[in-house]
């Protein structure tokens, strides 16, 4: 085995470092500037920003699927974190087909083993008290939010503010159930989802009070920015109950811009308030719904649309 001297491994060096200026542009030949960089794969000019080497790395798989099912089946990655479970989702799950890899049904032997594995492995996901009630609050806060039609990015945001409360420790004294609502009331107004405290109290287990005292409690000690609800937001879901054509839910959007624009709003429900709109506007368009169906649709009373309406009309000039 040869060794090299300390004067040839420096001139061995010195070379290869020649070599490498000599491989390097040093010029660009866009704008004859001399300020070349090296930009992580990239070499560029920093004067006009000219790529003139690059070693692109493609991150993907090195593999092709045509078809989700293709995909799902070569993927060599589970579901990504998720901060509705209370593991994060970062545990394994044995599957409730008692098969093997080649799709043959297991024994009564094997079924047993692993009926009891199942149970031991639902016993181990939470470790201690806390990791139960968190398992149980997310559970129901999926459930509520299953009920209510809330896309999953706003499950994600409840998920999150509920943590938070916990680790400020806002929950004791309160019930879990409670704190769960009142953190996906809070997911809903910041993610400017329109689901009313009625809405939410209907598919809750704790009384309408709670719900608001507990969510009022939340957002003030967690510091969330709550905007007023626009009552625009809830326009197109009622419209759509109701069937009515695109011009009755512009008009109303119209009507409900006016009338806030003259303070009419201030101190009124955001739901009243655009159900009335939505009244009005099939009035003045000529497809009108009754105030019953509107109420029925709008979960409110007919007599808060028969006032709104009044005054939302006045607004318009229309009276």
């Amino acid at each position: 085995m040869s060794h090299q001297s300390p004067q040839q491994a420096n001139s061995r060096r010195r070379a290869d470092e020649a070599s490498d200026k000599q491989s390097t542009p040093q010029t660009c030949p866009e704008c004859e500037s001399e300020s070349i960089a090296q930009d992580g794969e990239e070499l560029l000019c920093e004067d006009c920003g000219l790529v003139l080497e690059e070693q692109a790395i493609d991150h993907g798989p090195e593999w092709r699927a045509y078809n989700p099912q293709e995909r799902d089946s070569r993927s060599r990655v589970g579901a990504p974190m998720t901060q509705t479970m209370h593991d994060k989702g970062l545990t394994t799950t044995i599957g409730w087909k008692d098969k093997d890899a080649y799709g043959k049904s297991l024994s009564a032997r094997k079924r047993e083993q692993m009926s009891r594995l199942r149970t031991w492995q639902r016993r181990t996901r939470a470790k201690g008290a806390a990791e139960r009630n968190l398992q149980f609050a997310l559970s129901e806060m999926d459930r509520m939010a299953s009920a209510l039609g809330v896309p999953r990015s706003t499950r994600e945001v409840a998920s999150v503010i509920y943590r938070r409360a916990l680790d400020e420790d806002l929950i004791r004294g309160r019930s879990i159930e409670g704190v769960v609502t009142g953190c996906l009331y809070a997911a809903c107004r910041q993610e400017h989802i329109p689901r009313s405290l009625d809405e939410v109290a209907d598919v809750s287990r704790v009384s309408y009070k709670e719900i608001g005292r507990t969510y009022r409690y939340v957002a003030q000690e967690l510091s969330l920015e709550m905007e007023p609800v626009d009552p625009k937001e809830y326009v197109p879901r009622f419209a759509s109950e109701l069937e009515v054509p695109e011009e009755v839910e512009q008009k109303a959007n119209e009507i409900i811009d006016i009338s806030m624009a003259q303070g009419l709003l201030s101190g009124k429900s955001p739901t009243g308030f655009a159900a009335a709109a939505l009244y009005a506007a099939g009035l003045l368009c000529n497809r009108k719904r009754t105030q019953k169906e509107v109420a029925e649709a709008a979960q409110v009373t007919t007599v808060t649309i028969r006032l709104r309406y009044q005054e939302q009309l006045e607004a318009m000039g229309t009276r």
